[in-house]
């Protein structure tokens, strides 16, 4: 048995008892329990084999009147109380849940902590770790006159060398508050702001590493996964994984606590998916409290198991003798398996762009188109998408005080509508001000992660201009942050999908209308281009592309996700616009930047339906339809050509960027969608032709 005192202040929720199950009852709960199955095979024995072991916590609830939070041991069955039970949650419309919602308190108690015990089992040892909920150190941190109850810990003399002995306590779904107090007093470099935000330091890396992100290549993902030339995925085998994964869990487990969040994906709830986090840092924990879905105390305690699990250890190196790692840094993932593993990097948002990865996988085994996409709706139901790489506006194009906010980064558009994947957004810092950002600014608070920013030591004022410690200071706060977002983060099928390109070469009209196969080619493309004099050496605009405006995170081949987008659209009569944010009259240093309030007044046309009466006419090259006029736009712009002083060096430019597309596009040339290649020919003839 586990007995123990620990002090703990006046927290509202039931107390909590542990029982040592011995290894019969384990063994037991691995053949009895039942398993949610998702849109890709998993192994029925690697499941049995990953429950198996001789020790287990189980945890009894109960309620007491003063309301008060304690952990105690537990030597009878005794019932203290009971609490009503919601229905679980599951991924899979018409499946069970992974717990019957039938069970006892203390059963439903005893299967999460197995579960979690489970999900930090070795596979090459016999027993799993002994998981206790709670903070080791909070016995001696209690203040003297808080109402407090008193809880005996008692733990056995064992090595705590060795990981599958020793007891890891976990803390599980910490509030916000609580995270805050495990950062400040355990992590380094982890304060609170003016406004009451908690900043931190992601260490070394201070971005994504995607030449460190893997794959496991196996017949789960040999052909159903985008290969090859120009795909993101890195392949790495099965025995490699499983020797990362293996030196992140001994990691996590050589740990005083390890915290863990159990969250959703998705807000639609046919499709959502049950993800578990498992990191080392109050930082990690708090970040994916807010991007993630957060769970109703109803829904936690059903919540059973997960679809998906990150072991994110990483303040712990990969070991670069192992085959296949380049570096110390090794992000990996294994869809048969349905587990994600960090070594090297404790930049937060691996994790969250980890997830998007799985569902770009996921969600088009259900049909489910999954979108790199900002996402508002109109008074009147009308939904828009808006995609655009970094520069291009899309964060404050989609944020509109006319409009609620769906989401601003990661949606699925299934037979249901639009959804957002995430509980949060993720935005950028730099140069952030209340003028320019409002919500933005507004939005960091008490509850919010800012990552590597610069502040004053004495007031704690943030210098959102400094860029010392990098350019990519981040802010991650709950969605609930933004006035105008819409609760749940659903939407009716989309009227209009908007493309948005940063064109610093000046030849792309400020907007156009897209036919279905120009809407496919440009959203395979996913096109923007870089300022002349961001990398030293750069005189002139360099084009870049990321197919379906997402490259590092998507899996299969982007013709899919193209293919999918038209259907949709086809199906429920969305219209498809390009439109350009970049230069006018030039390119980047001779022309001027396409004023904000006039790509504005183009984006109301779009959402009034007004755009569609407008009168067109043709482009050379790209063949686009571009509008004789908008409301509060000056007509002479619309047309690139007008606002060139030198019709020659136009003719040049935009001779160069078709040019560029149709020599990023011979990557795509030989993929063919359908039978008969034919819609693959309509997609190449909706390209530049000269």
């Amino acid at each position: 048995m586990i007995s123990s005192h620990d002090t703990i202040v006046n927290y509202k929720r039931p107390i909590k008892m542990y029982t040592v199950i011995d290894g019969a009852a384990a063994n037991k709960f691995a053949h009895d329990a039942p398993f949610i199955s998702i849109s890709f095979p998993f192994s029925l024995s690697l499941f049995l084999l990953h429950f198996r072991f001789k020790l287990a916590i189980s945890e009894r609830w109960q309620e007491t009147e003063a309301d008060t939070r304690t952990e105690s041991s537990v030597s009878g069955m005794e019932r203290h109380g009971t609490k009503k039970k919601s229905a679980p949650t599951t991924p899979i419309k018409g499946t069970q849940g992974a717990f019957a919602p039938t069970i006892s308190d203390e059963e439903r108690q005893k299967q999460q902590l197995q579960s979690i015990s489970a999900s930090l089992a070795s596979l090459t040892r016999e027993t799993g770790p002994k998981v206790v909920k709670g903070d080791p150190a909070r016995k001696s941190e209690t203040p003297k006159h808080v109402a407090h109850a008193h809880e005996h810990h008692f733990t056995p003399t064992i090595s705590v060398s060795d990981s599958s002995l020793k007891f890891t306590h976990f803390l599980y779904n910490l509030s916000p508050a609580e995270l805050y107090e495990q950062a400040i007093k355990y992590e380094k470099g982890s304060f609170i702001t003016e406004t009451g935000a908690l900043a931190t330091l992601s260490g070394a890396k201070t971005g994504r590493s995607p030449r460190d992100k893997r794959v496991v290549r196996d017949e789960t993902t040999e052909d159903d996964l985008w290969w090859g030339k120009g795909s993101p995925n890195i392949e790495m085998d099965e025995h490699t994984f499983m020797v990362n994964r293996e030196r992140a869990v001994d990691y996590l487990n050589s740990l005083d606590k390890v915290y863990v969040n159990d969250q959703f994906l998705n807000w639609d709830q046919e499709n959502r998916i049950k993800v578990r986090i498992v990191s080392a840092r109050a930082y990690h924990s708090l970040f994916m409290h807010n991007m993630c879905i957060r769970p109703t105390p109803e829904e936690l305690e059903n919540f059973g198991t997960p679809d998906f699990t990150i072991y994110n250890a990483g303040q712990f190196p990969c070991n670069r003798y192992t085959h296949y790692m380049t570096s110390s840094t090794s992000i990996d993932l294994n869809l048969a398996r349905r587990e994600m593993v960090i070594l090297g990097t404790q930049y937060a948002g691996e994790m969250k762009k980890g997830l998007f990865s799985v569902m770009h996988y996921l969600m088009p085994k259900r049909q489910i188109l999954s979108l790199h996409s900002g996402c508002n709706m109109g008074k009147d139901g009308d939904v828009a998408l808006f995609f655009g790489l970094s520069g291009t506006g899309k964060t404050t194009l989609s944020t509109d005080h006319n409009r609620l906010l769906i989401g601003d980064d990661e949606h699925c558009w299934s037979e249901n509508g639009v959804s957002n994947i995430e509980g949060g957004c993720y935005a950028k810092c730099i140069d952030l001000s209340r003028e320019k950002e409002p919500d933005i600014w507004n939005a960091i608070k008490f509850g919010t992660v800012l990552e590597n920013v610069v502040f004053d030591e004495h007031t704690r004022e943030v210098d959102y201009s400094d860029k010392s410690v990098t350019e990519n200071t981040r802010a991650a706060y709950p969605i609930e942050y933004i006035p105008n977002a819409k609760i749940p983060c659903v939407g009716p099928h989309p009227k209009n999908v908007i493309l948005l390109a940063c064109d610093a070469f000046g030849v792309l009209p400020p907007v156009s209308k897209l036919s279905l196969a120009q809407t496919m080619y440009h959203f395979i493309s996913g096109y923007t281009a870089l300022v002349a004099g961001t990398e030293e050496g750069v005189k002139e605009p360099q084009a870049t592309f990321s197919a379906c405006f997402g490259a590092a995170f998507i899996m299969l081949h982007p013709t899919k996700y193209a293919a999918m987008l038209a259907e949709k659209m086809l199906k429920h009569g969305a219209t498809g616009w390009l439109v350009n944010t970049g230069w006018s009259g030039g390119s980047y240093g001779s022309g001027n930047r396409i004023k904000l309030p006039y790509t504005r007044k183009i984006i109301d046309a779009i959402h009034s339906g007004s755009l569609l009466e407008a009168n067109y006419k043709k482009t050379k090259v790209f063949g686009l339809e571009i509008p004789t006029e908008v409301e509060g736009v000056p007509s002479e712009i619309l047309e690139p050509m007008n606002t060139w002083a030198d019709k020659n060096a136009y003719n040049a430019t935009l001779l160069k960027l078709a040019g560029l597309f149709k020599k990023n596009f011979e990557t795509f040339t030989n993929y063919k969608i359908g039978k008969d290649g034919k819609l693959t020919e309509e997609i190449l003839a909706a390209g530049p032709i000269f």
